[in-house]
């Protein structure tokens, strides 16, 4: 069968042609032809298909015979799937298997719940016995066994760790445990109550070995002890027997004048020791008093001891539990009724206490001994660090009372100025009318002026200077306390305000100056461990910047002021109205006042140099203002223009007093150090700049560009900007106005970048002749004074 599937070649058909060349086109013969040899093709094909299923008949029939069967068994299978479809659908059979499997697990998982319960219910059955056990066995004494079965119900209740969402019963058997442990307590509390017992009438402490509480008879202390000691509660128990041991027999052992003798007694029974006995006994001599603190220490150790032996057992954990419970108090105790009462009142006494100091050790290593003290925690050595730092705690006394004497002056000062104190002439060293009978009036060391300083500050070096003289004669540590109260004493100055700043401000000038000079008066004879701790040069630039805080601090509480009463001039617009020029005047009456008012109280307490400076500061803040508001006015009328200069006339004239008065102090300053050679108009700029404002606001516009051209007008701090802009708001646009502005923009040949690069540096110079106004008198002079100091040193 497999040539009949061979595929027929065309070409073969015709293969008594040229059909080499694909292109070449089949005539109709040709297609004949070929239609004709496959027809007999065809036949061929069919002839043979014919014999072969004809030669194999069999095994197509056996073929067609098993596809038959397999259809057949489909169908049964088809039919029996259909059947057990329909069962199921009529019996859903899956449900119930899953309502069997439910049923499982929900046996399954109450069983296991039940084991669950049935095993937290043997644990509660179990810790519940236990709680009745215990509490059985402190019944019947059996002290140290209840105390441990407490101790371990404790751990299985997780006692103090307890979780959110545990079952209720567990919150009943805490609070079963809970009431145990506090019956336990008071029971351990009574029994001690029963063995340490204090008797008023024989003033005695008396143990008992053998204890009988609650129909509980012949339980013995030590055990009473252990069972306290494994439940933990030592401290609890022990504390009223510490509150009585310390209360009789400590506190009378450290009685500083009238302390009292200890004589010990043991009774011994049958069974051994009964009870033993600490009689307190009154002292033989009550004149007696213990310098050393030998009798002090030997008596407190006796008691302890006492304590180590009778109730401790000479058991190291309890005696030390006991130390950590009392001695706190002992020792705080023998602080404020011995060693605080014997600390010398005079620094040549000091070295007499280190007898007091080495019996301190010996005390506090023989308590170590005893394990009465921890080796290990320096907090039990309170004794010795207070005793080694005696000479701490008799500077600190003094300090004391250098400090309230210092309260006290600087409480009780008014900040008054002399009665008798004139206003009037500088305040010069060598000058004859200068001198002033009153104490205020004070010399600056470092400087040929003087000034007036509160009462408390003339007091305050005084007390320094006495200090500092103690310094001189005092050990290294007494030395270093004093110095740090010196230190304490002259920082308590404070700032104020008005009158008070200003006499703040002399204060701290004359007192910078002042220790300045202190170095030069007392280091030489400062101890040599001292010396390098006191550089009082460190202590001076602070102050004197401290004294220029509290001045600039008023200087701008000034400006802000007089900034306020300028804003209520609105900018001096439309002064040609009434309403608007009293407005303008009021503003500048107010402003006026306001400096009269500085002016009366600066100039009587400033020295000269800093009140012209501090002046011409507030005075250039309030022209360069009011220049700044009228060259912003953007159209002035011809009446407007009058009424400006009007003003400007007028503040002018109200201020030539002060004006004149910054004069005279610049001709009193001849003498000093400072630079007078520049007049008023170059400490002040905006001054000669209003002004020159008040005259242009009449001049002609040829004149004013006239001015420019010369650089007059340059010279007074004017820009190109500001002209103009000045020009415009007072003259109307004209072929002459536009002239003059090419003037003015092209004067010399200058370019806009040129004027441009000129009016920064203008304002820059201004602006650095105020700073360096302001700066450099205080940086060179602290600088100056320092550097004296520094090489002096």
């Amino acid at each position: 069968m497999d040539p009949l599937f061979d595929r027929i070649n065309v070409r073969d058909l015709l293969s008594g042609h040229d059909l080499s060349d694909p292109s070449t086109p089949l005539s109709t013969p040709d297609l004949r032809l070929i239609i004709s040899r496959l027809e007999s093709h065809s036949l061929h094909i069919k002839s043979k298909v014919r014999s072969y299923l004809l030669s194999h008949r069999e095994d197509f029939a056996s073929l067609f015979s098993q596809c038959s069967d397999a259809v057949f068994k489909t169908n049964e299978i088809s039919d029996n799937v259909s059947g057990i479809l329909s069962l199921i659908s009529d019996r859903p059979i899956d449900v119930e298997i899953r309502k069997l499997v439910d049923e499982i697990g929900r046996t399954t998982k109450e069983a296991r719940e039940k084991r669950e319960m049935l095993g937290l219910l043997k644990i509660i059955v179990g810790i519940c016995e236990r709680l009745e056990g215990a509490r059985s066995a402190f019944s019947d004494g059996l002290l140290r066994f209840a105390a441990e079965e407490v101790k371990e119900l404790k751990k299985a209740l997780r006692i103090g760790d307890e979780e959110e969402g545990e079952p209720i019963v567990y919150g009943l058997l805490r609070k079963q445990w809970a009431d145990l442990f506090d019956e336990m307590q008071d029971l351990f509390s009574k029994f001690m109550e029963n063995a340490v017992r204090f008797e008023q009438d024989s003033r005695t402490i008396r143990v008992k070995y053998k204890l009988c509480v609650d129909k509980m008879d012949g339980i013995e202390l030590h055990t009473v002890m252990e069972a306290m000691d494994v439940a933990g509660i030592l401290d609890y128990s022990l504390a009223k027997a510490a509150d009585l041991i310390i209360k009789h027999a400590i506190t009378p052992a450290v009685s500083y004048g009238s302390p009292a003798m200890f004589a010990e007694d043991v009774n011994q029974g049958s069974e051994g020791i009964s009870e033993a006995v600490l009689k307190i006994l009154p002292s033989q001599d009550c004149k007696i008093v213990d310098v050393d603190g030998d009798a002090i220490y030997a008596r407190v150790i006796q008691v302890i001891k006492f304590i180590f032996k009778h109730i401790c057992f000479e058991n190291g954990s309890w005696i030390r539990s006991f130390g950590r419970l009392t001695w706190p108090r002992i020792s705080d105790i023998i602080i404020s009724k011995f060693l605080s009462k014997v600390v010398p009142e005079d620094a040549s006494k000091l070295v007499d206490f280190q007898k007091i100091v080495k019996c301190t050790s010996e005390f506090e290593f023989s308590l170590k001994e005893m394990m009465f003290l921890s080796a290990s925690d320096g907090k039990d050595y309170s004794l010795s660090s207070f005793s080694e730092n005696v000479e701490v705690h008799f500077a600190f006394r003094k300090k004391t009372e250098v400090l309230g004497k210092a309260r006290y002056l600087l409480l009780q000062c008014d900040f008054s100025v002399p009665q008798d104190y004139t206003s009037k002439g500088p305040l010069l060293k060598n000058d004859g009318m200068a001198i002033n009978s009153s104490n205020q009036v004070v010399d600056l060391i470092f400087s040929s002026e003087r000034c007036v300083v509160s009462k408390a500050a003339s007091q305050l070096m005084e007390l320094v200077h006495q200090t500092l003289q103690d310094v001189c004669l005092s050990s290294a540590i007494v030395a270093l306390e004093f110095f740090h109260v010196r230190r304490n004493i002259l920082e308590r100055q404070l700032d104020g305000i008005n009158q008070v700043a200003i006499l703040m401000y002399n204060d701290c000038l004359f007192l910078s100056q002042e220790i300045l000079g202190l170095a030069f008066e007392y280091r030489t004879d400062f101890p040599d461990s001292i010396k390098e701790h006191a550089v009082f040069a460190d202590m001076a630039p602070r102050f004197h910047l401290m004294a220029e805080e509290i001045l600039q601090r008023q200087i701008q509480i000034v400006i802000f002021n007089l900034r306020e009463v300028i804003d209520g001039a609105d900018g001096f617009q439309n002064t040609h109205q009434m309403q608007q020029f009293e407005s303008a005047k009021f503003s500048i009456d107010q402003a006026v006042f306001i400096l009269e008012k500085v002016h009366i109280i600066w100039e009587p307490l400033l020295r000269p140099s800093t009140y012209k400076r501090s002046m011409c500061m507030v005075l250039e803040s309030v022209f360069s203002r009011i220049t700044k508001d009228i060259l912003l006015l953007d159209d002035l009328a011809a009446e407007e223009t009058l009424q400006l200069q009007r003003l400007i006339h007028m503040m002018l004239d109200n201020l030539s007093s002060l004006l004149k008065s910054l004069i005279s102090a610049f001709d009193s300053n001849e003498k000093s150090e400072e630079d007078t050679s520049r007049p008023i108009d170059d400490l002040i700029p905006s001054l000669r700049k209003i002004r020159k404002v008040g005259e242009l606001l009449d001049m002609p516009l040829k004149s004013i560009t006239s001015a420019w051209e010369s650089g007059e007008l340059m010279s007074c701090g004017f820009t190109i900007l500001e002209l103009k802009d000045f020009i415009r708001a007072i003259f109307a646009d004209s072929t002459l106005r536009k002239e003059c502005i090419w003037r003015i923009e092209n004067v010399r040949g200058m370019t806009t970048q040129q004027s441009k690069a000129m009016d920064q540096y203008s304002t820059q110079q201004v602006h650095l002749r105020v700073s360096m106004l302001i700066k450099l008198p205080i940086l060179e002079q602290v600088d100056t004074n320092c550097h004296d100091l520094n090489r002096w040193l």
